[in-house]
C-alpha cells in the first residue's frame, strides 16, 4: 500500500461529512482495533496511519510471541481482564484463520521457599474460588510433581516447585498481523504506510464548555496532520473519531493534544534476546516455555525460555532501561548476566551455545514492576481522555498487549460507540 498522500483527495476536511475513524499505529493492537471498527461499522470507513513502511515493525515484531494465560497482574487490572478475554479470542481467531500457533504450555519454576510462596499466591489467585474464598480468575493451573519434572523435562531444575499453565501458547505474530490487515482491507479499511502523525487537534466547533458532550473538545471531529516519509510533504486529514494506538509513539501523540500539565513521559525497557545453538556435546531439549518465579518490582518476568513455531529455543527478554526507542541492537555485554539467570533453571547450559539475537523495546509509563506484587505496578491506560470526545488513548500497552489485542479492540469500539 502506498503512503497516505495519494489517498488524500478522498479524505474530506468538511466537518459536516466526517466519515472516517482514524487509528494511529499499525502494530498488532492498531490492526486489531482498525479491523474491529470496520467489522462492526461496515457503513463507516476507517483509515489506519502507520509511520513505517510496513505494519508491526516495532514492539509487535520484537517480543516473545507468547499467548499469555493472565496470571501475574492481579484480579481487577485491565491487564488481567483483557489478557484472559484476549487469549480466548486469539486462540479462536488463529484456528479460524489458520494463523500458526501452538498451545505448548508453560512451567513457572521456583528454586527456594520465597519463590515457592510467590507461586502459591499465583495459584490461589487463579483458582476458581480465588483467594480467601473470593472470586478467582478461573485460569487453569496445576502443580507438577518432582517425578514428572524429571521425566518430562530432565534439563530443567526446580528445587522448590513447578506450577504449570496449560493455556499458555505461542503464535506467529507476523502471520497474525498479516491476517488482521487482510481482513481490515477486505472490509474496506485503508492502510496508509510511511505516514507519520506530526500534529493532532480538535476541529473548531467543540470545546465550548458547559460539560455536555457537544461542548467537549473533539465533538466536532479531529484534524490530523500527516507527513509522508517518502516525500516530506504534509497533509491534513479529518476524523470523527481518533484511536491512539501508536505504541512507542503513543505518548508523543498524547502530548500533541493535551495541555502541558497533562503531558506524560514514556520509559523504554529494552529486552535483549539470545539465540541457542548447540556447540558440541548433547543439546538441550525442552518441550514447553520455562519461566522463573516472578520477582516483585522487576520490570519484566525474568529471562525465560521460549520456543518459536519451529521448536527452536531462545531466551529473553531481560530488562535494560535505555534512553531511546531506537536502541534496538542486542546488547552483547548483557550475555553473562543473562547466562547466570538462565542457569538458575537450566544449569547445564553451555555458554558457547548462547549469542545475542535481537532486542525489543517495551513502552512503560514508569520504571514499574511487571507484576502486581511489589511497588509501582502500572496497568494499561485505556480511556477517553477527560474533556475530550471521540479520542481513545492507549498508553503503556506492553506485555500482555499481543495476547490482549483482540480484547483491546473490543473495548475501544465500546468506548467509542457504546
Amino acid at each position: 500500500m502506498a503512503s497516505l498522500l495519494p489517498d488524500a483527495s478522498t479524505l474530506t476536511t468538511s466537518t459536516t461529512r466526517l466519515q472516517k475513524d482514524k487509528v494511529i499505529g499499525g502494530g498488532v493492537v492498531g490492526l486489531a482495533t482498525a479491523r474491529r471498527l470496520t467489522e462492526t461499522h461496515p457503513s463507516s470507513s476507517t483509515l489506519l496511519l502507520e509511520r513505517h513502511g510496513q505494519p508491526g515493525t516495532e514492539t509487535s515484531s520484537r517480543n516473545s510471541e507468547v499467548i499469555h494465560a493472565g496470571l501475574y497482574y492481579g484480579r481487577a487490572s485491565l491487564k488481567t481482564q483483557l489478557c484472559i478475554r484476549g487469549r480466548r479470542l486469539l486462540y479462536d481467531f488463529c484456528r479460524a484463520r489458520a494463523v500458526p500457533h501452538r498451545k505448548v504450555g508453560k512451567w513457572i519454576v521456583a528454586q527456594n521457599a520465597a519463590q515457592h510462596e510467590a507461586l502459591e499466591r499465583i495459584h490461589a489467585l487463579c483458582a476458581a474460588g480465588g483467594e480467601a474464598g473470593g472470586a478467582g480468575l478461573d485460569v487453569p493451573l496445576r502443580w507438577v510433581g518432582r517425578a514428572e519434572v524429571r521425566e518430562k523435562e530432565p534439563f530443567v531444575r526446580a528445587e522448590a516447585a513447578v506450577l504449570e499453565s496449560p493455556e499458555t501458547g505461542i503464535v506467529d505474530a507476523h502471520a497474525l498481523m498479516l491476517a488482521l490487515r487482510g481482513l481490515f482491507e477486505e472490509e474496506g479499511g485503508i492502510v496508509a504506510l510511511a505516514s507519520a502523525v506530526v500534529g493532532v487537534e480538535p476541529l473548531p466547533g467543540g470545546g465550548g464548555g458547559g460539560g455536555t458532550a457537544a461542548a467537549l473538545k473533539g465533538s466536532a471531529g479531529w484534524a490530523v496532520r500527516v507527513r509522508d516519509a517518502q516525500t516530506g510533504e504534509e497533509s491534513t486529514v479529518t476524523a470523527a473519531t481518533l484511536v491512539n494506538a501508536a505504541g512507542l509513539g503513543a505518548v508523543d501523540v498524547h502530548n500533541m493534544i493535551v495541555p502541558p500539565d497533562r503531558r506524560r513521559t514514556l520509559h523504554y525497557a529494552k529486552g535483549n534476546y539470545f539465540s541457542y545453538t548447540p556447540a558440541g556435546g548433547p543439546s538441550i531439549r525442552v518441550g514447553r516455555l520455562v519461566y522463573p518465579a516472578p520477582e516483585p518490582g522487576a520490570g519484566g518476568l525474568g529471562t525465560h525460555l521460549t520456543l518459536d513455531m519451529a521448536g527452536r529455543i531462545r531466551f529473553g527478554p531481560d530488562v535494560e532501561w535505555v534512553d531511546s526507542p531506537h536502541d534496538l541492537a542486542p546488547s552483547a555485554d548483557r550475555l553473562d548476566e543473562a547466562l547466570a539467570a538462565i542457569r538458575q533453571y537450566l544449569p547445564s547450559l553451555d555458554a558457547r551455545c548462547l549469542a545475542p539475537d535481537y532486542a525489543g523495546i517495551r513502552p512503560k509509563l514508569g520504571r514499574q514492576g511487571a507484576v502486581v506484587e511489589g511497588k509501582g505496578f502500572q496497568d494499561f491506560v485505556m480511556q477517553e481522555e477527560e474533556g475530550y470526545k471521540g479520542w481513545v488513548n492507549l498508553l503503556g500497552i506492553e506485555s500482555p498487549g499481543l495476547t490482549s489485542s483482540l480484547a483491546i479492540a473490543e473495548r475501544v469500539e465500546k468506548l467509542l460507540y457504546g
